[in-house]
C-alpha cells in the first residue's frame, strides 16, 4: 500500500503563485508514475500534469495546463510538487495527487485526499 499527502494549499490573490507537495509513504518503490488532479466545485477532477517516477523524469501536461504548471519530484523524499504560477481564480480547486502502480500502464491506484487552493479575484 501506497500513502499520500498534499500539502502547501491555501488562499493566495489572483497573479501570484503557489508550490504544492506530495509526500508518498509506504510501499513507494511500487510507484511508476504520480500525477496531480485538481476537481473545482460543480465541474469533473481534470488532469493537471504527471511524472514518472524511475528513470527519466518524463513529464505530461494536458494542452490546457501548459505554460504555469509546472511539476517536479524528488525520488530519494518520495515527493512530487506542482509549481503554479499566474493564478487564476478559476483555478480555485482542490488539488490531489495519485500514485501509479507498476506495471500498471493506465489509471492510478493510490489517492491522496487533496488540499484546497482558493485564488481570489
Amino acid at each position: 500500500q501506497v500513502q499520500l499527502r498534499e500539502s502547501g494549499g491555501g488562499l493566495v490573490q489572483a497573479g501570484r503563485s503557489l508550490r504544492l507537495s506530495c509526500t508518498a509513504s509506504g510501499n513507494t518503490d511500487s510507484i511508476s508514475e504520480m500525477g496531480w488532479f485538481r476537481r473545482a466545485p460543480g465541474k469533473e477532477r481534470e488532469l493537471v500534469a504527471t511524472i514518472a517516477m524511475s528513470g527519466s523524469d518524463n513529464t505530461y501536461y494536458p494542452d490546457s495546463m501548459k505554460g504555469r504548471f509546472t511539476i517536479s519530484r524528488d525520488i530519494a523524499k518520495n515527493m512530487i510538487f506542482l509549481q503554479m504560477n499566474s493564478l487564476k481564480p478559476e483555478d480555485t480547486a482542490v488539488y490531489s495527487c495519485a500514485a501509479r502502480r507498476a506495471p500498471n500502464l493506465i489509471g492510478y491506484n493510490y489517492w491522496g485526499q487533496g488540499t484546497q487552493v482558493t485564488v481570489s479575484s
